[in-house]
């Protein structure tokens, strides 16, 4: 469900694309998963046909390493539909692996998972 069009490498970048899907499980609850999607240039490609690496030697007719990028995503699944949070949390995510900040995404991760959140209806 995180890639509905098909997983595919791509040569150029794409911009990051963010959706919510719904899935309901055998007891009629809703979980919302938060998808945002985006494309990383792929480094380990392997010669079609073949088990070598790419390490860029230059021949003809092959992808540089540089030139593909694989889609990758992050995903938050949750039983309370609170859309633009998790589009935030998971931005903050993208932000801090893609610019290699100086923060562990396992800290970030778990603090952003003992935030309190407010009942729905409720006050911000």
């Amino acid at each position: 469900f995180c890639q509905p069009g098909g997983w595919q490498l791509s040569k150029e970048r794409k911009q990051p694309t963010f959706f919510v899907v719904v899935l309901t499980d055998i007891d009629s609850e809703r979980h919302y998963c938060s998808c945002l999607t985006f494309y990383e240039a792929e480094i380990n490609l392997q010669v079609r046909g073949g088990d070598q690496e790419i390490e860029g030697e230059e021949e003809s007719g092959l992808i540089q390493p540089a030139e593909v990028f694989a889609p990758k995503s992050l995903v938050l699944v949750s039983r309370l539909d609170y859309p633009e949070i998790f589009r935030a949390c998971l931005g903050l995510i993208y932000t801090v692996y893609v610019d290699s900040l100086n923060v562990s995404l396992e800290t970030l991760i778990a603090n952003l998972c003992s935030c309190l959140v407010p009942a729905s209806g409720g006050s911000q």
